[in-house]
């Protein structure tokens, strides 16, 4: 059976050893670790510890191969955002639970009003919906694997024009981008 308990684990930032403690009765993290890798059955019971213990419902734990994972796609660092050399799964908060979701960026560098840690949501817009997103923060497709985030100033049939998130950065244009991916969330952890 495939499970996402090492995805939603590691993205609450617990380790083996911090989930085998949070699940009633206590375990050790050698089962958690078996459960994950699949090396145990996955019974309906250790399904409802885990999800209890991480705080989500049990359904979450499972997926399905044929349905798309919401990946990290970018990080957005001190010389703007860049693509990850292996993009990683990212589990979505439970209000985008189900929702088409393109990836996610991760702030790697405080920009704007963005702040180290941040990890924004977002969702891939129509290309005939992207008036829409004027004036919304965008994450863009440019040449050679780079990408532009920022505010999305102007659209026309041939081009993007976007306003980077930090100060004194020039506006960048991108022509005919494959996608526009507009942000819906902002996640920042306390």
């Amino acid at each position: 059976m495939i499970n996402r308990i090492r995805a939603i684990r590691k993205d609450k930032g617990l380790t083996l050893a911090d989930l085998a403690a949070a699940c009633s009765p206590p375990t050790t993290a050698q089962t958690i670790g078996r459960l994950e890798t699949g090396m145990r059955t996955l019974s309906i019971d250790w399904l409802n510890r885990i999800a209890i213990a991480l705080g989500v419902e049990p359904e979450d734990l499972l997926t399905s191969e044929a349905k798309a994972k919401p990946m990290v796609v970018a990080k957005l660092g001190p010389d703007g955002p860049e693509a990850l050399s292996k993009p990683r799964e990212a589990v979505p908060p439970d209000v985008l639970l189900g929702e088409p979701v393109l990836g996610v960026l991760e702030i790697e560098t405080a920009q704007g009003e963005y702040r180290n840690g941040d990890r924004i949501w977002l969702r891939e817009i129509a290309a005939d919906q992207t008036q829409l997103a004027i004036n919304r923060d965008v994450l863009v497709p440019r040449p050679g694997g780079r990408f532009a985030f920022g505010r999305l100033i102007d659209r026309s049939d041939e081009f993007v024009a976007i306003l980077p998130t930090g100060a004194g950065q020039r506006q960048l244009v991108v022509r005919d981008p494959a996608w526009v991916a507009t942000a819906v969330m902002l996640v920042r952890m306390l």
